[in-house]
């Protein structure tokens, strides 16, 4: 039975609120003790800083106690009786509170009100009822805003007090984390600054109950305070703010009870998550080192201080340069991190197989002499241990494969005495041993793992390094994975089967097409079959994803003898489209093989393509895939729209009529998921991503027929109906539906020119809107702007909508070039120019969207004239981006630099 909740009344000023931080006392001795401290010393010029800081936070505690009664307390009214000696003046004592807070007494006497109720406030923000959580909401919003330095105080204090509520404390300690940080860097450095400018005395009482929480009992209070601290931290050490804050966190280390200890150093880790290894001294570092190495030690008995000490290594270890160049403290450290592979506690063993992966990408050139210990230790978990364990033990073999693939791109092969990281070729050194141990890990599917989009398990983990290893070693891998192959590829046991298939797909990105093609040809008409017949789910999805690979690497015009032929081409369609109604994993790999086929017929010629004579066929049975009840699971309608595009995208003249043929029908459909009405929320979702699907669609569409004169004309017939579709799309609130659309007007632009212009009134309502609010409306320039921390895929996607939104901007100018109405463009070249200068920030523009951005400042330079001249000098990198340009490897960079700098110098001096 849960046990109850000792009911306090929250009239007690500082005491109720913080009865761990003041002795009880009675409301009569605290006036007392306020009138000596305060009173005393009214000439602040005598005042020592702490005697003034002390005095005034008296005074605001016992203000916040004092309003907290003032209904029920005779105090703010004295009687006539009340010797002066005892009595002070309201308004003398209200004063003084107006003067230290410099606000008016409304606002402070509903944020002294929230401060004490805040315990409240905090379990009310989490009740089932939403119209009781919605009003605890709206009073935190509200004492926030009326006083941020009272709202931050009573949320650290709640955090501090053991006597309250977890959940009211768990909640403080969040809150209080996200008046700190935010995702979005803009929105952080705001939080910052607003934290910099609080008073001192205010920021050192936050930071004190934050510490002080680490050695709470409760281990929610101990976590999320160590999360503050780390933010805290983050914002201050930067600026050589809060130097004591090492050396208090380490001075905890060597203290009982053993909570604390574990808390202390699940604060160290989070705070290398934080700052830049630069921001620390190296003393600092040695010491917290030693404190998290010590702490990971066989000989501390605690667990609960070994797995913190552990994962605080997997993110201090960034910090560790210098001390893994001593050839001592780099094999101290490495060997408690290999001992505590091996402790009985599964969630250490794992922590510590993630400080492995690490080192492994942060020093590979250090491992040479441990790769031996550390096969040995992998092996033995991939194969024994349980499975959060076995990924990691993988990871790390993945991990030195990226670096060595890394290594090879970067150097070529061609190692001298002058690289600065040689490759030590430790995968293909280990192969023998390697390669029989991941193939082992194929044969540990998991039953359900095709349904679920998010599985990840060890034959996964070991087929993705297995992969790897293929694109590290090159032929090697072959003859040490064929015999797997043969051996079990017809096997009665679907694991068999499934984990042979999936060992061939995984090896055939990176050995040479010449060690393939043989291999590929005998296996191709098996996995036809396979694909068809074979009586279980898992082995076909295999099988297609396996063909999808054939397609993607070894097919394609660069090739000297092509897999694709005459003879195959009809059985592999007619096998991929009657896949296509399998079940939805299954029908998803079929797409994603038909989308690789199609790539590789790209270079095919203008005239014809051996896809042509099915290319109606392939048209429909992508479509109906769309249309199954169950294309939402397994990604398969996501599938069946990149697959069309890629069929569309690399048809051929032959083909254009039914390319025509399938306007009208993507509109009509985008028609009507703009028409639909009373959607759940799920459902709305779901509305949105098919809007950005369709839109999609049709950018690719109007690009394909846009490129060509005679399909032009036909297709401009669909311009005005297109345009209001899309505008239609961006009065629904859907930044993925938006990004669609901005890419597919940008096509448009450049099919239509300089009849653009008709288009201008209401499109620019849109872009406005989302040019200049990114938090409430997220527009796909905004979006674009910001890729930091993202993964490569993402860069890529990124990349390309910059493009799109680039190219409808120079389609604009261009289209106004000339005409009488240039003026209406001039509120928006801020914005123009604000967008180029982020893209030229975050430094990670790919050479296309370069020479595009670069041409749409020459497109607003030539214009605009003059009259945006000022703007371009005012430009926080127009100068800076368009020297880069000039002095570009790239001819066709250079070359449009050079226009821009002539468009530049007639509109300013610049």
């Amino acid at each position: 039975m849960k046990k109850r909740r000792r009911q306090v009344k929250n009239n007690g000023g500082f005491v109720a609120v913080f009865p761990s931080l003041v002795p009880e006392t009675s409301f009569v001795e605290m006036r007392y003790e306020l009138e000596q401290v305060i009173f005393d010393f009214d000439d602040e010029g005598k005042m020592t800083y702490d005697e003034d800081q002390r005095a005034k936070d008296k005074m605001w505690w016992f203000a916040r106690g004092l309003f907290s009664r003032f209904s029920e307390s005779p105090l703010l009214f004295p009687s006539s009786s009340s010797s002066s000696s005892s009595t002070w003046s309201s308004f003398s004592f209200l004063t003084r509170i107006h003067h230290s807070f410099a606000v008016s007494p409304s606002p402070l006497i509903n944020s002294l009100q929230m401060a004490m109720e805040v315990t409240q406030i905090l379990l009310n923000a989490q009740a089932v009822d939403g119209n009781v959580r919605k009003h605890a909401e709206e009073n935190l919003r509200q004492f926030q805003e009326q006083n941020l330095p009272s709202f931050l105080l009573s949320l650290a204090g709640e955090l501090a007090n053991d006597d309250k509520p977890v959940e009211s404390r768990k909640l403080a300690g969040l809150i209080l984390k996200n008046a700190l940080d935010a995702k979005e860097q803009h929105r952080k450095f705001e939080l910052g600054q607003r934290w910099l400018s609080l008073d001192p005395s205010v920021k050192a009482q936050i930071k004190a109950c934050l510490l002080k929480t680490l050695s709470s009992p409760a281990h929610d209070a101990r976590s999320t305070a160590s999360q503050v601290v780390a933010k805290l931290a983050g914002i201050e050490l930067p600026l050589k703010q809060w130097p004591e804050l090492i050396e208090a966190l380490l001075s905890n280390n060597n203290q009982l009870p053993a909570h604390t200890r574990q808390a202390t150093l699940e604060t160290l880790g989070y705070i290398c998550e934080e700052v830049s290894p630069d921001v620390v001294e190296q003393d600092q570092v040695n010491k917290m080192l030693t404190a998290v190495v010590q702490g990971m030690n066989s000989s501390e008995t605690n667990n609960d201080v070994r797995l913190a000490a552990t994962r605080a290594l997997h993110n201090a270890l960034g910090f560790a340069q210098a001390n893994f160049s001593n050839d001592m403290e780099r094999d101290y450290i490495v060997r408690v991190v290999c001992e505590a592979t091996l402790s009985p506690e599964v969630k250490i063993r794992q922590a510590a197989f993630e400080c492995l992966v690490s080192i492994s990408s942060t020093y590979y050139e250090k491992l040479a002499p441990y790769i031996q210990d550390i096969f040995s230790i992998t092996a033995k978990a991939v194969k024994e241990d349980e499975e959060p364990v076995a990924l990691q033990a993988i990871e790390f073999w993945s991990s030195i494969c990226d670096e060595e693939i890394d290594i090879l791109e970067e150097y070529g092969g061609d190692f001298t005495g002058d690289s600065v990281i040689p490759c030590y070729y430790f995968i293909k050194q280990a192969l023998p041993a390697l390669i029989p141990l991941l193939l082992e890990t194929l044969l540990k599917q998991e039953e359900d793992q095709d349904q679920d989009e998010v599985a990840w398990n060890v034959a996964m983990a070991g087929g993705t390094c297995l992969g790897l290893v293929a694109r590290t070693v090159g032929d090697d891998v072959v003859p040490l994975v064929m015999p797997f192959i043969e051996e079990n590829i017809t096997k009665p046991d679907w694991r068999q089967r499934e984990a042979a298939t999936y060992a061939f797909g995984s090896i055939l990105e990176g050995p040479s097409p010449d060690k393939l093609m043989p291999l590929v040809n005998v296996a191709l008409n098996f996995m036809l079959n396979a694909l068809m017949k074979d009586p279980n789910n898992h082995v076909k999805d295999t099988t297609g994803w396996t063909l999808g690979r054939i397609f993607e690497f070894l097919h394609g015009s660069t090739l000297e003898t092509p897999i694709i032929t005459q003879a195959n081409c009809q059985q592999i369609i007619t096998v991929l489209l009657q896949s296509m109604k399998d079940v939805p994993n299954v029908a998803e790999k079929a797409c994603g093989a038909l989308y690789f086929l199609a790539q590789g017929f790209e270079d095919a010629g203008p005239s014809s393509s051996p896809l042509a004579p099915f290319f109606q066929d392939i048209i429909q049975a992508l479509l109906d895939a769309t249309h199954r009840e169950d294309a939402g699971e397994s990604r398969l309608r996501t599938a069946a729209y990149e697959a069309l595009n890629e069929v569309v995208r690399c048809s051929t003249d032959d083909t254009a009529p039914m390319v025509m043929q399938l306007v009208p029908l993507i509109m009509m459909e985008l028609h009507q998921t703009l028409e639909a009405q009373k959607l759940s929320s799920d459902e709305r979702e779901k509305q949105n991503e098919l809007q950005g699907l369709l839109c999609g669609c049709l950018q690719v569409i109007i690009q394909k027929l846009g490129s060509s004169e005679p399909t032009k004309y036909v297709f401009l017939q669909y311009a005005d109906q297109m345009m209001g579709l899309f505008l239609r799309v961006f009065a629904c609130k859907s930044a993925t539906a938006h990004e669609e659309a901005m890419l597919a007007i940008g096509a448009l632009v450049y099919s239509t020119g300089a009849d653009f212009v008709k288009y201008m009134t209401e499109f620019y309502k849109y872009l406005e809107m989302g040019l200049q609010n990114f938090e409430d409306y997220q527009s796909a320039a905004e979006l674009s702007a910001h890729t930091s921390g993202v993964d490569d895929d993402m860069i890529e996607y990124t990349n390309t909508l910059r493009n799109g939104i680039m190219e409808a901007y120079s389609g604009i100018l261009q289209g106004f070039k000339g005409s009488a109405k240039t003026h209406l463009l001039m509120p928006y070249a801020p914005h123009v120019l604000q967008f180029l200068d982020s893209l030229y920030i975050e430094k990670d523009m790919d050479d296309f969207v370069i020479k595009t951005a670069i041409g749409l400042l020459g497109d607003l330079a030539d214009t605009l004239g003059s009259a945006v001249g000022s703007l371009i000098q005012q430009s926080v990198s127009a100068r800076d981006f368009l020297n880069e340009c000039l002095t570009s490897d790239d001819p066709s960079i250079k070359e449009a630099a050079e226009w821009v700098k002539i468009a530049i110098s007639r509109a300013t001096n610049f």
